[in-house]
């Protein structure tokens, strides 16, 4: 029991962790959204570039603000974390992935642009959602 404890306590240190980046990086989104004369400090060229995500036709989802939607989901995970509350977790790194896949298609396939930015995120999410799932696993065997 005591092995599962101690990875339990990594697993949750780095999602911690990997959720304060997350917070970071889309409160710099949130802001770009916000601004009337964005920083843009992501936007290389035409295909690389955060404007679509942060002022086109991603920025919204049904009229709330991806960013903030991100931002928000990153401080209930950080919470959920600290709380050691798996399944919370679980959920929540279940509806980013899901969320920043539709994200991923849409600015793939539909705005043929890749958002330096929304890519770390969603990278982050992904090792998130794999820890919540390794602890939720773990939590069943050690029962």
């Amino acid at each position: 029991m005591g092995h599962y404890s101690t990875m339990n306590n990594k697993h949750f240190k780095w999602i911690i962790w990997l959720s304060a980046v997350g917070i970071v990086l889309a409160s710099y989104l949130f802001s770009e959204y916000l601004a009337e004369d964005p920083l843009e400090l992501c936007s290389i060229n035409a295909w690389i570039n955060c404007g679509p995500v942060t002022k086109g036709n991603l920025a919204e989802f049904y009229g709330i603000p991806v960013s903030l939607i991100g931002l928000i989901g990153y401080i209930i995970i950080l919470f959920s974390a600290l709380a050691k509350k798996k399944k919370l977790l679980l959920g929540m790194a279940t509806f980013g992935m899901l969320f920043c896949l539709r994200l991923t298609i849409l600015e793939i396939f539909v705005e043929k642009i890749i958002c330096p930015v929304c890519v770390l995120c969603q990278t982050i999410m992904l090792v998130v959602f794999i820890l919540s799932v390794r602890l939720n696993i773990k939590n069943n065997k050690a029962v």
